[in-house]
């Protein structure tokens, strides 16, 4: 009996310890951020230089970039629900683990294969990160005003991972090797690990029904048999190669859905969906991150090829957008409050197709004060999109499914992200590689060659030199801004249908109503309590 009674002390202790230092568990769980946040960008003015060393085909060359974000959304369902099982930072800790690992290998690749399996590799890592910071910040936060604040720091950090990655990866290009940009992640990695361990609370789910790791896989190879075709079908490759993972994606994708309804104890709860302010934030989230991942990515290539600045240039010509971000993300929880979800996620939305409409007079001169204000609006108002939809989505899941909303969100946003990157590249190449086909002078293999990317059409203009590769390197550069500017069409339009989508979310923020749904007293109460205790 009184080893029962110091075990609940003990508990409530914990508890109590865990409430008073929420603000430093929302530190240790922004370092976990960063150290995936950082990595996600980190390669990005990297790519010219592993395209030169490595020399990847175009395909490659997309997997490089997107395989860790694929991974990483088809994971983090499976991650998410082992954590809820075992325990939400022993998966946490062993995710910075493997991102150390993977790390050194990637930095260490000396072919495309093995950067792809490493990338692969960092994906994992960040599925197993990911979820548990945000599940554990609803756990930690059960106040929305609060919750809004963290959210907002939370979220702002991670705008300062995309800025410090480019940054960091630019000045590290500057004096060492391209695979020197990986090993940023293992420092992160030696102080996260020792500093989680003490600080993290430990949390787990109601640990009911099986592990269903069959669910888990087939959204996994739905995923990836999807981003295949999608990828195919951009570069204007109709064929059985381009239908069959379609098709195969669309069926393990439904046949997922199929089995989650059926069980009793499934991996995700769908009925959130039924929720319109659920399944509408998750859906304002892909759509950002769809019209806007693949952009980055482009601009980098712009800024470095077209314009001819260096790596370190580059990253401080993406500072703005980032800062933007930041400042964003730290007057969300302030916004949020006037504004409401619906408002401020559709303001979000069209904020950033008019800074991308802005960016389409971008031509092959520089112009950096249209970039700053380009940038600028475009960090702004991404974020503040985001921010609204994730606070809203979190605030809208019930406390007990928070891992499952935590896993639904990030998967919208990493699947977002990696469709982004296949489609927008798809995009881009479509509208890039007619224009250098037939250029007067150079041969049908050249042709080809110069096709794949802007980097590889200047490495055969070099090699043929004379007026033939004047000319195919004059035709290759105009071809990829007018293939930049056919991209930030389409991720305008993208853009205005996330506008229109944020209608549906509630037109206020109901701190009280949610605090009462989910059974969280009032913050009076809570004092009254203390008072009386």
């Amino acid at each position: 009996m009184s080893g029962t009674t110091t075990a609940a002390a003990v508990l409530r202790r914990r508890a109590a310890g865990a409430g008073a230092n929420r603000w430093v568990v929302l530190v240790v769980l922004c370092v976990s951020l960063l150290l995936v946040a950082l990595d996600a960008t980190v390669l990005h003015v990297a790519v010219p230089a592993v395209t030169e060393d490595l020399r990847p085909g175009a395909i490659e060359l997309l997997w490089i970039v997107d395989v860790y974000p694929l991974v990483c959304a088809s994971l983090l369902i499976l991650f998410g629900t082992l954590g809820d099982r075992v325990g939400r930072r022993r998966i946490l800790l062993l995710g910075y683990g493997l991102f150390g690992v993977a790390s050194a290998v990637a930095a260490l690749a000396d072919t495309a294969q093995v950067l792809i399996v490493a990338r692969a590799l960092l994906g994992v890592g960040g599925a197993m990160i990911m979820p548990a910071t945000l599940s554990i910040l609803r756990q930690v936060f059960p106040d929305r005003r609060e919750r809004a604040l963290a959210i907002g720091i939370w979220s702002a950090v991670a705008a300062v991972g995309a800025a410090i990655g480019p940054l960091l990866g630019g000045f590290l290009l500057e004096h060492f090797w391209w695979g020197s940009v990986f090993l940023i992640n293992i420092p992160l990695m030696l102080v996260s690990l020792p500093v989680g361990r003490l600080l993290l609370p430990e949390s787990k789910g109601d640990g009911r029904g099986p592990w269903d790791v069959v669910g888990a896989l087939t959204a996994a190879a739905g995923l990836f048999c999807l981003v295949l075709g999608v990828k195919r079908l951009g570069s204007g490759e109709l064929d059985v190669f381009t239908a069959v993972p379609l098709a195969v994606g669309a069926t393990l994708i439904l046949l997922f859905v199929r089995r989650q309804r059926r069980r009793a104890h499934p991996l995700v709860d769908l009925r959130m969906f039924a929720r319109p302010a659920f399944s509408t934030s998750v859906g304002c989230i892909v759509l950002a991150m769809l019209a806007l991942v693949g952009l980055e990515l482009i601009a980098a290539q712009y800024l470095q090829l077209v314009l001819g600045l260096s790596p370190l240039e580059t990253g401080l010509r993406l500072l703005p957008l980032t800062v933007a971000a930041m400042a964003a993300g730290l007057a969300g929880a302030r916004m949020l409050r006037r504004f409401g979800p619906r408002r401020m996620v559709s303001l979000g939305f069209c904020l950033t197709a008019v800074a991308v409409l802005l960016l389409t007079a971008m031509g092959g001169e520089d112009n950096p004060g249209l970039m700053l204000s380009g940038f600028v609006l475009l960090g702004f108002g991404l974020e503040t999109t985001l921010f609204g939809a994730y606070e809203s989505m979190l605030s809208e899941a019930p406390p007990e499914q928070a891992g499952g909303a935590a896993a639904i969100g990030e998967t919208s946003y990493q699947l977002g992200a990696g469709i982004g990157i296949a489609l927008l590249g798809s995009v881009m190449n479509a509208a890039y590689t007619p224009g250098v086909s037939s250029v007067p002078g150079v041969p049908a293999s050249a042709s080809a060659d110069a096709g794949h990317s802007l980097g590889e059409a200047y490495e055969v203009a070099g090699r043929l030199g004379g007026p033939a590769g004047v000319a195919l390197r004059r035709t290759a550069r105009d071809c990829f801004v007018h293939g930049l500017h056919v991209t930030l069409l389409v991720s305008a339009g993208l853009l205005v249908l996330g506008a229109v989508m944020a209608l549906r979310l509630p037109r206020v923020m109901q701190c009280e109503a949610a605090s009462v749904e989910a059974g969280i007293p009032a913050p009076r109460e809570v004092a009254e309590s203390r008072v009386s205790a």
